[in-house]
């Protein structure tokens, strides 16, 4: 069995890869390379688990990136526990074929308590005085302290919100993919695993802010929108270099991603609507307005172009279906049957769910004024959030770029001093959102990749997702030179 690394570039497809990939472009050229019919939905937790298992959610029970857990009438996202995950996962049936296989599982998702040998993953601390300090999880334990020494802290914020793969103002660019690649090869170095998954998301940003071609109306010639060619030129760079890297140390290499993300020129408000129908109800904490779930008659968990609609009054489920389904950029509502077919139906499901148009994406707005918005809403915060928030990547454009600064700075020394504060620098405007994913894009030139190293040959058609976890298998089993 060859040892193996797999790189997971997120958001990565066919139609990125040109003249500014000259490194990924080579790779294909040289590998077995197909796209791959994307997960149902086509979200990072989805994907990740299906490629994992080689299960449809409806086996290993990961629906979304967050759902809605019905006895504690709380919608949950972004938990860690690879636990959640159903079914043996793809480095545990190789163990049990070749006793003493090892596994690292570098920020790919479910990272906690899983069975790797190696593991790491962003975990903030949560003091009781409200604060939060951002590190990482490792294990073994020790492994944190030893990593963190030798490379630094993890750029948190590069990871995720306003400042993710933006340059540092030492003009050093994706600081968080960067530091991802450099822990791959550490723990190569160190620990020689015979699988290793690299979580690579540097293109999963832009690609949301600003979408990846340029508008209909612009000139079809001239292809990809000019805001994200930089962020292909540095993934390629941060590719390249790990791709010497492990065939400097005979490991053989796969690039896969987990979903396309296309333009988007709309959002939908679910919520807002069922708020008008009066079935969703909420609560006024100190003068603001937070979900009440548990309380109302339906509402939508949205992440990105899925909703998971949940119905507590079944005498009410026609008119919810027909008014989602009349939504503007709404593509289908799935009931029960739809969702068996799609393998979708799961416990943690909506009654509905419902389906954007590609052009489209869901909100989990709920609130009419914006002044009465949750205290949340105008931060990054991805667990308190009833839904998915991709204004999280943008810094409130109301704000000039001097009041930003100072507005930062304030906060960051409330911070150090100790005090409570609110990073409230996020706008309320779902507009500013230019690409998403999560449906089935039209075009396969919008589908994730599978490019496995050292074996050559395209396949003929496109693979279904739930066949990447055999692919790899055999990949890995396979006695072939690496790439």
């Amino acid at each position: 069995m060859s040892r193996s690394a797999v790189l997971n570039v997120v958001g990565l497809t066919p139609r990125l890869i040109g003249e500014h990939t000259p490194n990924l472009r080579a790779f294909r050229d040289v590998s077995r390379a197909a796209s791959v019919d994307p997960a149902f939905p086509a979200v990072t937790c989805t994907a990740q688990s299906t490629y994992l298992t080689g299960l449809a959610p409806s086996g290993h029970g990961i629906v979304a990136n967050g759902w809605y857990d019905r006895e504690l009438a709380e919608v949950h996202f972004w938990k860690q526990s690879n636990r959640l995950v159903h079914g043996p996962k793809l480095w545990e049936t190789l163990r049990q074929r070749r006793p003493g296989f090892t596994c690292a599982k570098l920020f790919w998702w479910y990272n906690m308590f899983s069975t790797a040998d190696w593991s790491i993953t962003p975990r903030p601390m949560y003091p009781a005085d409200g604060r939060k300090s951002f590190d990482v999880y490792a294990w073994p334990y020790d492994l944190r302290t030893a990593i963190k020494r030798d490379l630094g802290d993890f750029p948190f914020a590069g990871f995720w919100g306003p400042a993710a793969g933006k340059h540092s103002p030492q003009g050093r660019p994706d600081a968080a993919s960067r530091w991802i690649a450099e822990s791959a090869k550490w723990v190569e170095t160190r620990h020689a695993p015979d699988l290793n998954l690299v979580y690579l998301p540097h293109l999963d940003y832009n690609l949301q802010r600003h979408g990846p071609s340029l508008p209909a109306h612009a000139s079809a010639a001239a292809g990809l929108n000019p805001a994200i060619t930089r962020d292909l030129r540095e993934i390629d760079e941060i590719v390249g270099d790990l791709l010497r890297f492990f065939a400097s140390r005979d490991v053989q290499v796969a690039i896969l991603s987990e979903y396309g993300i296309t333009n988007v020129s709309r959002a939908i408000h679910l919520n807002r609507l069922f708020r008008e129908r009066g079935w969703l109800v909420t609560k006024e904490e100190l003068g603001l307005e937070l979900l009440n779930a548990g309380a109302s008659r339906a509402f939508a968990v949205a992440d990105h172009q899925i909703a998971h609609i949940h119905i507590h009054d079944p005498s009410i489920t026609t008119e919810v279906r027909d008014a989602v389904a009349a939504a503007d950029g709404v593509a289908e509502v799935l009931d029960p049957p739809a969702l068996r077919d799609r393998g979708l139906d799961h416990s943690r499901s909506g009654d509905l769910v419902a389906v954007a148009r590609e052009h489209a994406w869901f909100t989990y707005y709920y609130w009419f004024d914006d002044s009465r918005a949750p205290d949340f809403a105008r931060t990054v915060d991805i667990h308190r959030k009833p839904g998915y928030d991709p204004v999280e990547l943008f810094a409130d454009p109301a704000l000039s770029s001097l009041a930003l600064k100072a507005r930062i700075g304030w906060r960051l020394l409330q911070k150090k001093l100790g005090f409570r504060m609110l990073m409230d620098v996020i706008p309320l405007d779902a507009s500013l959102v230019r690409g998403s994913h999560g449906c089935r894009p039209g075009d396969p030139a919008d589908w994730p990749v599978l490019w496995l190293g050292g074996r050559s040959g395209a396949c003929v058609a496109p693979m279904r997702a739930t066949s990447v976890h055999d692919e790899l298998m055999a990949w890995m089993e396979s006695d072939h030179p690496s790439a």
